[in-house]
């Protein structure tokens, strides 16, 4: 068995050989500061050779802007000179930088329903790499907050997949609040539109679940405490396993503090 590779916590650590690797697509990033390190416009040249000048030159005006702009811009260009058709071999790429402009992709493509969105994504959000199980939910939050009931009932037979990482996806794709992405007013203020999302992983026995389970129930503590108290108060009279004490006491975070 292959033993992963540990990942530099600082950019300036990265060696150069590995950095040359990164920027060529032929290896994945193996932490944060890695991914954050990759040059997107050498990535680009060196995995699609072929696409015209302009596509070059778009992804070096593009290089400016913030990482989440920036996956964003590439993840155009790509769609612009490739086209949703070249999704499969974008999926199948060593790099998972790449498989992350194939997450923008997605969310950009015009006319597709949201479950024909989410149907396209799956393998993205099942993905081995922890980056691009990330990438997989930010840029469908726009899509989400627009229809958040259809978002809610196409999701909800992920919370039963045996995949931790689908499970987890139902839920930190549909958070209030969220991390380097838009909030969802609607769950921010009606978070018990989330619970068909929330009730089946009140238990779940994978701690990369609960954290996500517990997180969002934080996000709407922020709008809602009261309803998320309530929530809670539940859950524990109704469960006794510790998978819920521990969605409970992450979820009352916020609150416990306010009321210190």
């Amino acid at each position: 068995m292959t033993v992963p590779r540990k990942g530099h916590s600082k950019i300036a650590d990265i060696p150069e050989d590995l950095l040359e690797d990164l920027n060529a697509g032929t290896v994945p990033s193996a932490s944060l500061s890695e991914g954050l390190a990759v040059d997107f416009s050498q990535l680009l040249r060196s995995t699609f050779p072929e696409l015209p000048p302009e596509a070059f030159e778009a992804g070096d005006g593009a290089m400016s802007l913030g990482v989440t702009r920036r996956m964003e811009a590439f993840g155009e260009i790509l769609l612009l000179h490739r086209g949703i058709e070249s999704l499969p071999s974008l999926i199948a790429h060593p790099s998972d930088t790449v498989r992350g402009w194939a997450c923008y992709m997605i969310g950009l493509t015009p006319k597709l329903r949201l479950k024909e969105r989410l149907d396209l994504l799956r393998p993205l959000a099942d993905d081995a790499h922890f980056g691009v199980r990330e990438w997989a939910w930010i840029p469908m939050r726009r899509h989400i907050s627009m229809n958040v009931r259809n978002a809610v009932a196409a999701l909800k037979p992920w919370t039963k997949e045996k995949s931790v990482n689908l499970r987890r996806y139902a839920v930190e794709a549909t958070r209030p609040r969220g991390v380097w992405a838009t909030h969802i007013e609607q769950l921010k203020h009606n978070p018990e539109m989330g619970l068909p999302l929330l009730e089946p992983l009140k238990a779940d026995p994978e701690k990369y679940v609960q954290d996500s389970v517990g997180n969002w129930l934080n996000d709407a503590a922020k709008s809602q405490s009261e309803w998320v108290s309530s929530i809670c108060s539940r859950w524990r009279q109704e469960s006794s396993h510790p998978a819920t004490e521990r969605i409970c006491d992450r979820a009352m975070r916020s609150v416990s503090r306010r009321r210190r």
